[in-house]
């Protein structure tokens, strides 16, 4: 066994023979072939069609936001939907609540974020003998890709601690469906490097059998000396597809955006990762997960109020609302969910530091697009916002809603390579999640 880096690679798969007749892309960087396994995109019955998650790292308070109370220092406000009110914080949503439905009973697991993420993003509570599949990478095997496409896609990636980035991923699955992860699109001289061609390297070279095979043998010798690659498979050719398909570059490309589009975003990596986010559902992405709120953001142990008020929520609404007004306006949100939550709440109490600590027990988050029944309300909590009071609703009935909304059933359980089955649509108990009565048109 050699490892290269991350890889560790067997004698047979290292050879010069293996890695000439596996075509390898290695010598781009490239890991698209783990990406796009080159089976036709299933046919769906439901609605939905692709999928954004608008991730809030840390846990936003719902008091806060969604679910004014008392306990809160900011004002509950009217909105477009006749007694639905929101937080004053979020004037901007405040308008297009027709379009989302909020759900104010969700009830989950671990009081910790590495615990927490782990449970919202893929259901299950963390095992040391399991890697869980994420939400995402269970819609990118479910539904399949389309086009030239990655079908999953993490923007960005996280740039310190890995850790959360794992849970993003497709555990026992395998690589096919792990996320494209590509870094962040607000900062300067942005690009996808995996879908260029090195500049030494013209596209008619690559189309030459003599010059492809003189490139790989050349390079084949500095990647045996260290260097990491991806790993070699028959599904290359699919990544090469990617790599030299116009269209699929071009969703990538965000200068192809109006710079008043880009404003109304918001020039930072949350509003860029939610435009982003767009371009890619529109050239045909599955499951994107906008990750522009690193670092626990959201996790506002200290002054909570100062915080939620300026850095915080003023994002949120804006980046948000641009997101469903662009959807709209394109005719996409009908077939593309949106979905913004982190992974829990916070305590109905403020602390010693005027901030607010970590709350599992009940919170709230907000869904819309994709076959989703907006202006309304799933669920209530009581006066402090702190215990659910109606209709305690699990990850696993969330991603039972979100899987029916694409057609995929609900009730399906995987098989671990050990033969351990495991339910892609996890509820409290280990019961089998349900899709959220009323929720789906």
């Amino acid at each position: 066994m050699m490892n290269t880096g991350c890889l560790r690679l067997t004698a047979p798969a290292a050879s010069r023979r293996a890695f000439l007749q596996a075509g390898s892309l290695g010598f781009l960087g490239l890991t698209l072939q783990d990406l796009l396994r080159a089976a036709d995109a299933k046919p769906l019955r439901g609605k939905a069609q692709s999928c954004i998650l608008l991730w809030l790292e840390g846990g936003p308070s719902q008091m806060d936001t969604w679910d004014p109370k008392p306990t809160s220092a900011f004002k509950a406000i009217s909105t477009n939907v006749a007694g639905l009110q929101i937080s004053e914080l979020l004037p901007q949503m405040a308008r297009r609540m027709d379009k989302v439905a909020v759900i104010r009973s969700m009830h989950t697991r671990g009081n910790d974020h590495p615990q927490g993420t782990h449970y919202a993003i893929t259901g299950h509570e963390p095992n040391p003998a399991m890697h869980f599949p994420s939400l995402g990478s269970i819609v990118a095997k479910e539904v399949g890709p389309r086009g030239a496409m990655p079908p999953h896609v993490l923007v960005p990636q996280w740039e310190r601690s890995r850790q959360y980035e794992e849970y993003f991923r497709s555990g026992f699955l395998g690589a096919d469906y792990d996320p494209m992860a590509i870094p962040d699109p607000s900062a300067k001289g942005f690009e996808v490097a995996d879908l260029m061609l090195p500049k030494t390297v013209a596209e008619p070279a690559v189309h030459s059998r003599q010059e492809m095979l003189k490139l790989v043998d050349a390079r084949y010798r500095r990647l045996h000396e260290g260097a990491e690659h991806a790993r070699m498979d028959g599904f290359t050719a699919q990544a090469w597809k990617m790599l030299l398909n116009p269209r699929t570059r071009d969703a990538f490309d965000l200068s192809r955006e109006p710079d008043k589009l880009k404003d109304r975003y918001g020039r930072d990596a949350i509003g860029q990762s939610a435009l982003l986010a767009r371009r890619l559902v529109e050239a045909g992405t599955r499951f994107v997960t906008a990750a522009g709120y690193h670092a626990n953001s959201w996790d506002t142990h200290a002054r909570n109020d100062e915080g939620h008020r300026d850095r915080l929520c003023p994002t949120l609404d804006r980046t948000l609302a641009a997101l469903l007004d662009d959807l709209s306006e394109r005719g996409l949100l009908d077939s593309t969910i949106v979905l913004a939550m982190g992974e829990f709440g916070r305590t109905p109490f403020v602390n010693p530091d005027l901030g607010r600590d970590h709350w599992p027990n009940c919170w709230s988050l907000v869904v819309a697009g994709g076959g989703i029944q907006g202006g309304q309300v799933i669920g209530a909590s009581d006066a402090q916002g702190a215990n659910v009071i109606s209709r305690a609703t699990s990850m696993g009935d969330l991603f039972a809603t979100i899987y029916k909304a694409f057609g995929v059933d609900w009730t399906k359980e995987y098989r671990t390579p050990i033969g351990r089955p495991v339910k892609i649509a996890n509820g409290l108990g280990d019961a089998t999640g349900q899709p959220i009565a009323g929720l789906l048109l």
